[in-house]
């Protein structure tokens, strides 16, 4: 394929992936991923900062969508149904066409304890920033921690189940399966 052709973000990705998986995060070059995309390397950094943004890149966009729903939530909506906007809202972005690539990512952090610890890096970004959509709608601490700590641990749980081979339901779902679990925890606590 010429360096001219369309989606050169997405075929970098793809490249980058496959490699992960074949060769392993860390012995994968960014050289190896343009080559494999039919690209060169600085049209893969016009693209990419490093080769881990491959995998996290896209997390501006998810903490957006999140924050949004939160700030968008009715003002009569308690703290927990807010953050449950914000979880809806992700199911938009993780669709079904996603799942394919959403395993393969996942496969490749999971076997990198780096890539675990950016993981978590990323998870603890997004619960920041649901806290400061909380406090905008008036929420105090130390209940927007709570209901944003929560929240997060609601999506990872579902998004860890949407991401087996085996898993069948959609991420929305699933992520008002585990947004009930925690409910029933709490009513039993």
């Amino acid at each position: 394929m010429g360096r001219w052709e369309p989606n050169a973000q997405g075929r970098l990705a793809e490249a980058a992936l496959e490699l992960f998986l074949e060769r392993g995060f860390e012995q994968t070059t960014v050289a190896e991923i343009a080559e494999r995309a039919g690209l060169t390397e600085r049209t893969f950094f016009r693209h990419f900062s490093d080769k881990r943004e491959v995998l996290f890149g896209r997390g501006g966009g998810l903490s957006t969508l999140m924050t949004d729903a939160v700030k968008d939530a009715p003002p009569s909506a308690r703290p927990m149904d807010a953050v449950a906007a914000a979880l809806e809202a992700t199911a938009v972005v993780f669709d079904e066409a996603r799942r394919p690539f959403a395993r393969r990512r996942q496969a490749v952090i999971s076997a990198n304890p780096e890539l675990q610890e950016r993981e978590l890096v990323k998870l603890s970004s997004l619960v920041e920033d649901m806290k400061a959509a909380l406090h905008l709608r008036g929420v105090k601490d130390p209940e927007a921690t709570f209901a944003a700590e929560a929240g997060i641990t609601v999506f990872r749980i579902a998004f860890d189940r949407w991401v087996e081979e085996s898993e069948q339901r959609d991420l929305r779902r699933l992520l008002r399966i585990s947004l009930k679990d925690l409910r029933s925890v709490l009513a039993t606590s």
